[in-house]
């Protein structure tokens, strides 16, 4: 299975961009897909999550700006990040819960795409 993220780049504050993250190759089902940052010398920190029922949990800092949504039909997680803030600078990473349809469920990561916010 591939995760790969697309969409990232530099942006004045105040201003919207949108990722989006495709997921391909032995997929069964996919349970839960999310969005993670990690800003430089910082860990990786969750962002926002959706279940495959729709279900989505957001990071207060994001929450009301930030929306993730998804595709299940294109196994295709978006997040479209609205009013963005220099702190909102990082690279954004996307998973994915993939069951293999053998009782297997795996965690995969995209590749990661940079977001740039300048003030």
């Amino acid at each position: 299975v591939q995760l790969q993220a697309s969409g990232g780049g530099l942006v004045q504050s105040g201003r919207s961009l949108r990722l989006s993250c495709a997921a391909s190759g032995s997929i069964f089902s996919i349970n839960t897909m999310g969005w993670y940052r990690q800003a430089p010398g910082k860990q990786r920190d969750l962002v926002a999550v959706v279940t495959s029922g729709g279900s989505t949990t957001y990071v207060d800092s994001v929450r009301g700006r930030f929306t993730i949504s998804r595709d299940n039909a294109k196994d295709t997680v978006f997040l479209q990040m609205n009013k963005l803030k220099p702190e909102d600078t990082a690279v954004y990473y996307c998973n994915a819960d993939v069951a293999d349809g053998l009782g297997h469920d795996l965690i995969y990561w995209g590749q990661g795409t940079l977001v740039t916010v300048s003030s």
